[in-house]
């Protein structure tokens, strides 16, 4: 019983993150099947990137900044986004901006709440310590899912000059940011919060305007819209 309470501790803030973003899509809701597939692949890319640390670690050493913005954040957003980009950007259910947020929300939060598992099994764990990789980890990685996931439906529905750009920036921003998340929590051993609350309510923040901008550019709105009318 004590270890089904723990797995279910583990598992609920990524799954009502998830089930959050995914019902903020107003106009066109995805397969959930497809969405469930992303947010277990999520979770299987631990191992390969659990092992990639591991060399990189050996190889560079543990000085806070090469930890934070390539062992960690380079190594985590960077496989993520690879798997995200060739399974789902050419995919025929990607048809709207904010399918990209939702898949790219769908595979960190896999990611997320497995690396929350091992967490909680792994490192003596009270109540307080996984609500609050609750509201931190798994939360931040929320938010680089929902950057993510916005440059790379920008990236396929404004095609132009601009396709790289965007596709380089659904990369770069959520590394940056997981890359300063990680590296204000080695840095400052007091008082961290000081810092992480206010960011992380800036991100939230910007995060809910991407997802607000995102449905305002499906283009089935216009179609709801015509359907109403007729009504």
């Amino acid at each position: 019983m004590l270890l089904f309470s723990i797995l279910m501790a583990a598992v609920a803030p990524g799954v009502s993150l998830l089930t959050y973003i995914y019902l903020k899509d107003r106009y066109h809701s995805e397969p959930i099947a497809m969405v469930l597939k992303l947010f277990f692949l999520g979770a299987i890319v631990v191992f390969p990137i659990m092992i990639i640390q591991r060399g990189l670690l050996l190889w560079l050493g543990e000085s806070p900044l090469v930890f934070s913005f390539i062992i960690s954040s380079g190594v985590e957003e960077g496989l993520k986004w690879f798997v995200l980009y060739h399974i789902i950007y050419n995919h025929t259910e990607f048809d709207e901006p904010y399918d990209g947020i939702v898949y790219a929300t769908a595979i960190s939060l896999g990611f997320a709440t497995f690396e929350n598992v091992l967490y909680a099994f792994l490192v003596p764990s009270s109540f307080g310590g996984l609500l609050m990789r609750a509201l931190l980890p798994v939360s931040g990685h929320a938010l680089f899912g929902i950057m993510m996931g916005y440059y790379l439906g920008k990236a396929k529905f404004k095609p132009g000059p601009n396709t790289r750009k965007f596709i380089i920036l659904s990369l770069a921003m959520p590394l940056f940011w997981h890359g300063l998340y990680d590296w204000i929590m080695m840095t400052l051993t007091t008082n961290w919060f000081v810092i992480i609350v206010p960011l992380m309510a800036f991100l939230w923040i910007r995060g809910l305007r991407k997802i607000q901008r995102a449905n305002n550019n499906s283009p089935f709105r216009l179609l709801k819209r015509e359907d109403e009318i007729k009504f």
